[in-house]
């Protein structure tokens, strides 16, 4: 090895060393605000169940999310690191006075944005939940109009995250939201002290807490930011000089990013109203276990959880260095960036999945199994799950991905192709609810976005390939070593996920909690097992990390 290339290897070792600690950093933030995240959701269903009412919270609380993202969050998320770090590089001043120009762009809108949505409540509420009438349409607005100015603090605690990020203080942006989670919590936690001995229907007075409580943990995650903003020696001035200010990139940038989001809030959309429609018939027809919205987003949440600990971490870590290696033009760099994220992520997210299909009753039941909900409740989430879970091995990698086109500044490119991922997640959800009974069709649904996901993340990798791959970017994307590094994980999910099923099945007499501690012992143990004749360096690489601490403790 030469001088040079030992030095290239060094720094990058260096920086995959540095990268993951401020991933173990992120990663253990999620966790946290998980599990709280877990209490909170178990909470909620403890307090409202999975019927109609729960639906027009859950509906409400969605709504303000939905909205942000489809109209400026997914913009924010994705153009406003690879931006900072331009601006630090090309700019005298560091890019101090152009990062204030476009937080003040952007706090403008967001404003303008929830004072709208408030006023239009009314008609968001008949667009997402055409079904409801009556007592349940009147609740869903009026728990709407509570929850939508969380657009706002949505908004400032991206920009201000972001901000923190490309300066390379990643924690805070994850170990906020515990904040937000405990304030629920309180929040739910008092309604169901109020509301002991009650029928179940909420007062006026009752969703006025549910709703500005909710609101109220948005705002406190959002000012926790503060103290590591000041810590990061970063003061926002607003500034409205925009005028030649460079913005325009941005700007254009995002438009295509708001048109992408467009494109996955309608395939949402159509999946959020067949989905509570379904559970108004389902609700008719007297069928056990709500199969509706509710059942759908409870399932979705839980499976993002492996997503939000590993991956997003990870490549929230990864995406200042790949913005610098994509603005000077270094392709092997950023390659190397993808290649390392898709096969460290999968080494967790993998395994993940093997769980959540092998052990879907029993985590739902230890999760969700509380309060008003009962054994056909944790049935249809559980059905759920086992119809998402293989699609979080797409996901996750299509989340690589496509940061890899952001870094280069490029969202055009994934606009187009997140086309294939929304049409045929629109199209497969409406085929399972005209094709499948009312009991399976929200399940088939699940099931048709993890088939959209893994079409659009084979679509995805095949451009990104030929954008960045070597020798020339024509060589088959079949011949690379990180697709078969997946390929070779996923040999060991399968006999593992049999295993942990079989233990948690022997186990499940002894409970919910019992059967997903051994199940997930008897998993990880052949998931490790295998990792040597595998050849899974990843999973070998934790168990040797593991064994020296051990013997340095």
């Amino acid at each position: 090895m030469t001088t040079a290339e030992a030095t290239t290897t060094t720094v990058a070792d260096h920086g995959s060393r540095s990268v993951l600690r401020n991933g173990a950093v992120m990663a253990a933030g999620s966790v946290v605000s998980r599990a709280t995240g877990f209490i909170r959701s178990a909470v909620v269903v403890a307090a409202l169940g999975t019927g109609l009412q729960a639906d027009g919270y859950n509906v409400a609380n969605t709504v303000p999310n939905i909205l942000y993202t489809l109209l400026i969050g997914g913009a924010l998320n994705a153009v406003f690191v690879p931006e900072l770090v331009r601006a630090a590089k090309d700019h005298a001043d560091g890019g101090a006075a152009y990062t204030d120009r476009l937080l003040t762009v952007c706090a403008i809108g967001l404003l303008a944005l929830a004072g709208l949505t408030v006023l239009a409540a009314p008609w968001i509420v008949s667009v997402y939940a055409p079904g409801y009438h009556g007592a349940q349409a009147e609740l869903t607005v009026a728990l709407a109009r509570y929850c939508l100015p969380q657009i706002l603090f949505y908004g400032l605690f991206t920009l201000l995250g972001q901000v923190l990020n490309a300066r390379g203080r990643f924690g805070a942006m994850m170990w906020t939201p515990v904040l937000n989670n405990v304030v629920v919590i309180g929040v739910f936690g008092l309604h169901l002290y109020i509301a002991a001995g009650s029928e179940g229907t909420l007062t006026t007075d009752q969703a006025r807490l549910l709703g500005w409580g909710t609101t109220a943990g948005i705002v406190i995650q959002t000012l926790a930011l503060l103290p590591a903003l000041r810590t990061a020696e970063f003061r926002w001035r607003p500034r409205f000089d925009w005028r030649g200010s460079g913005l325009t990139r941005p700007l254009r940038a995002a438009g295509w990013l708001v048109a992408l989001v467009l494109t996955n809030q309608f395939a949402y959309w159509v999946v959020t109203r067949l989905s509570t429609t379904v559970g108004q018939r389902a609700d008719d027809m007297g069928l056990a276990g709500g199969a509706g919205y509710t059942a759908y987003s409870y399932a979705n949440q839980l499976w993002l959880v492996p997503h939000g600990i590993v991956t997003v971490s990870l490549v929230t870590a990864l995406m200042p260095r790949m913005s610098r290696m994509a603005a000077d033009n270094d392709l092997p760099g950023l390659r190397r960036d993808v290649s390392y994220a898709l096969r460290t992520s999968a080494a967790v997210v993998l395994p993940a999945v093997a769980l959540l299909f092998a052990l879907a009753p029993w985590v739902m039941g230890a999760v969700y199994g509380y309060g008003r909900t009962d054994d056909a409740d944790i049935a249809v989430m559980a059905g759920m799950m086992m119809a998402f879970a293989p699609g979080l091995v797409a996901y996750s990698g299509q989340y690589v991905l496509s940061r890899a086109f952001y870094a280069m500044s490029d969202t055009r490119t994934p606009f187009f192709l997140n086309l294939v991922i929304a049409a045929l997640n629109a199209g497969l959800s409406l085929a399972a609810c005209l094709l499948l009974p009312v009991r399976w069709a929200v399940t088939g649904m699940a099931g048709a976005y993890s088939v959209a996901l893994f079409a659009g993340f084979a679509a995805t990798g095949y451009v990104l390939h030929r954008r960045v791959g070597g020798s020339g970017g024509a060589a088959s994307p079949l011949r690379s070593p990180t697709l078969w590094a997946q390929f070779r994980l996923a040999v060991a999910a399968v006999p593992a996920g049999l295993l942990g099923y079989l233990a948690a099945r022997a186990c499940s007499g002894s409970g919910d909690y019992a059967a997903v501690g051994v199940g997930t012992l008897v998993l990880l143990l052949t998931v490790a097992l295998l990792a040597r004749p595998l050849r899974l360096q990843e999973i070998s690489a934790v168990l040797t990390a593991g064994r020296a601490r051990l013997r340095r403790t």
